[in-house]
């Protein structure tokens, strides 16, 4: 779950068909603050913090006067330059200078990080590698407002997609945003390049390519994909990218009536349609054919 739930899992997939080559990790404040000056300089950005959930320390951020280098490394942001941040977990939008931002990342609140209104804390350095600390910087994909791509595996075995579109003037699609959810089967023609580089051609180098060479695939896992390719392009020309590998405490989407919220405090599995409650059970089974083969092979 650590290697594979991390967020720098996403550069050592970054040279797949899945994956955005210009992805970094930074794993202490030095290498935080001069690399994310320089990618800010240049364009938009996407940290994600390594710690946290439904998009806590996922920061979409561009510059205020849009004033970025037309080449990679041709300058770097200065300490005061202004930022407009966009967290995801809520799609709140706050203005911070760049070293108020660095300071938040690295220290969290403090006299120099400025006034904070994300529900987070920040310090996403903290404790180091070993503990997890570490940030991951990526090309903002402007198409996200378009939604996401969930595709929901057992083991090898594609079982559906998951379009999940934010509310109107969003950009995360996180459950409790107000986002739209549309399902799709495995075979669904309109994601047929994306499935066929993602199953056919990068599935069997997942696993070694994050140091897992010798272990199975999860039994229930995601991967959520982003559309990285201009507006305009034909669907089976478009570069869906990686934006987040889950096999830790997934949910099971078609269950998702069964969620208790303050406003749905008392649901519960009868809340569950009867052909949503036929999918999930469908999943269970397989999982079990799964999870045997498995050991079968020990």
């Amino acid at each position: 779950m650590e290697k594979m739930g991390g967020k720098d899992a996403l550069c050592k997939v970054a040279t797949m068909n899945i994956g955005l080559p210009d992805t970094l990790a930074y794993y202490s404040p030095e290498e935080f603050s001069a690399g994310f000056k320089k990618t800010m300089a240049f364009q938009p950005r996407v940290i994600k913090q390594n710690r946290g959930s439904s998009g806590e320390g996922i920061w979409i951020i561009k510059l205020k006067d849009e004033n970025y280098c037309k080449e990679y490394g041709e300058r770097s942001c200065e300490d005061g330059e202004k930022l407009v941040l966009m967290e995801a977990n809520d799609n709140h939008e706050e203005e911070h200078t760049v070293a108020e931002f660095v300071e938040f990342c690295v220290h969290g609140r403090t006299d120099k990080s400025g006034e904070w209104t994300s529900k987070g804390v920040g310090k996403y350095l903290e404790g180091g590698k070993e503990a997890g600390g570490q940030l991951v910087d990526q090309r903002f994909c402007p198409r996200i407002v378009e939604g996401e791509l969930r595709y929901n595996l057992i083991g090898d075995s594609l079982i559906g997609v998951i379009h999940k579109k934010p509310k109107e003037g969003g950009i995360s699609a996180v459950g409790g945003t107000g986002s739209v959810y549309t399902y799709y089967g495995p075979e669904e023609p309109l994601f047929a390049a994306l499935t066929n580089n993602f199953l056919k051609k990068d599935l069997q180098h997942v696993m070694p390519s994050l140091e897992l060479a010798d272990e199975p695939l999860p039994l229930w896992w995601t991967t959520d994909f982003i559309n990285s390719s201009p507006p305009g392009t034909k669907p089976e020309d478009e570069k869906w990218i990686v934006g987040e590998f889950n096999c830790s405490c997934v949910g099971i989407s078609r269950c998702l009536a069964a969620y208790c919220k303050d406003d749905t405090p008392t649901a519960g599995w009868d809340d569950i349609t009867e052909e949503d409650k036929a999918e999930a059970k469908r999943y269970g089974d397989l999982m079990g054919e799964k999870a045997l083969g498995i050991l079968s092979k020990k």
